[in-house]
């Protein structure tokens, strides 16, 4: 038989716990918002219904994000998660519902599957992993007694269920005014008979803490400037640092080919265009511009798009003139405009060992790598 399936993801949270000022789901990780990437784990054919529940103060931002989403709708939940659940399910029109926490976005295709074989095969579906922690019972401090660790399952979303059957069961919970239930799962087997467990997935955490938040996902990038002497001035300029030299570096700008360098790896790994497409040599603004304020403003844009500098690793190229004594205040002139510490910040110098343009000493080469993370 072909059973029609939907979805009620529950998104009428504070974000309390995790420290946050707005609902957690509103907030983005790896560069997307939390609610708008458990969507999409759900927005496939063999999907035809999903409702979002949402508290009123978050209904219009929640609804205009749902608006991408065809078979989506939003209502209004309840104080709890139970009564938002329970107003879901009342207008849920499916043969099979799943439950699911709109705060585990990382939820798989498989896992959402497997849910769904388990109820059309057992009539529910609990998403669960082994316990792999010893798990005590504890009384004032005291440890009661130890359970078989074996017999412990960790419960995850999604749960699934038929929906006249667990739409009953929350009805009687609510007839009842028994608002102790953790789960759906608890409310089923109080009125509808034992659920079957599923396989779920260590990766379908939860987001509840402020260090779920910090993205384990990170972006690199590569930018490399090359800058020939012959410009009058008894100095070069590495990350502001003023350096005795013969000759300075040629360029439009100051000639700060470290700072020019960090500044195309940053662009690049946050997916954007290079030096040259927002600081031209065309344009008369730059010319002769403090480079170590244009990679301030490369920080900003970075800032804007939600992501800063994780950690940068810099190689410069150059006979002369003597750097190793400059390092440190390199390194600590690079740590302040990109805000990291400075042992997040890795320099750095050799020669070419007399060879090519470098070995020659007509010019300096700097590469540099940067790795972004979430701000």
């Amino acid at each position: 038989m072909n059973y029609s399936i939907g979805v009620v993801i529950c998104a009428g949270g504070k974000g309390t716990r995790a420290g946050l000022a707005r609902n957690k789901l509103l907030v983005s990780i790896n560069g997307e918002q939390v609610l708008k990437k458990t969507l999409s784990a759900f927005d496939f054919s063999a999907v035809s219904e999903i409702i979002v529940t949402s508290s009123q103060e978050d209904y219009d931002e929640i609804s205009a994000l749902c608006n991408a989403f065809s078979r989506t709708r939003v209502v209004l939940g309840g104080n709890t998660r139970s009564q938002s659940v329970y107003n879901a399910l009342q207008v849920a029109t499916t043969d099979i519902v799943l439950i699911h926490d709109g705060a585990r976005p990382f939820v798989s295709r498989e896992i959402i599957e497997n849910c769904i074989r388990s109820v059309q095969a057992f009539g529910s579906g609990i998403c669960a992993i082994p316990a792999t922690d010893t798990v005590a019972v504890c009384q004032e401090g005291k440890i009661i007694s130890v359970p078989e660790r074996d017999t412990l399952y960790q419960i995850q979303t999604p749960q699934g269920f038929f929906r006249e059957n667990i739409l009953f069961a929350y009805t009687r919970a609510f007839e009842r005014k028994d608002g102790s239930y953790t789960d759906d799962s608890s409310v089923f087997a109080q009125f509808c008979g034992t659920p079957r467990l599923c396989a779920g997935a260590r990766e379908n955490i939860k987001l509840t803490h402020a260090e779920d938040f910090r993205s384990s996902v990170a972006r690199c990038g590569f930018g490399v400037d090359t800058h020939a002497f012959g410009k009058a001035q008894p100095y070069i300029l590495l990350a502001g640092v003023k350096i005795p030299s013969d000759s300075g570096l040629i360029a439009h700008s100051d000639g700060d080919v470290l700072c020019h360098a960090v500044m195309d790896a940053l662009l690049s790994a946050a997916g954007l265009r290079d030096i040259g497409f927002y600081f031209p040599d065309s344009d008369e603004k730059w010319k002769n511009a403090d480079s170590m304020q244009m990679l301030a403003s490369v920080v900003d844009m970075l800032k804007d798009r939600g992501l800063a500098v994780k950690n940068i690793s810099v190689a410069i190229q150059a006979e002369k003139p003597r750097l190793a004594k400059y390092i440190e205040e390199i390194q600590n002139a690079l740590s302040s405009v990109l805000k990291i510490d400075p042992t997040a910040v890795g320099v750095s110098a050799g020669t070419n060992e007399g060879l090519g343009y470098i070995g020659e000493g007509k010019g300096i080469t700097v590469n540099a790598y940067a790795l972004l993370r979430e701000a």
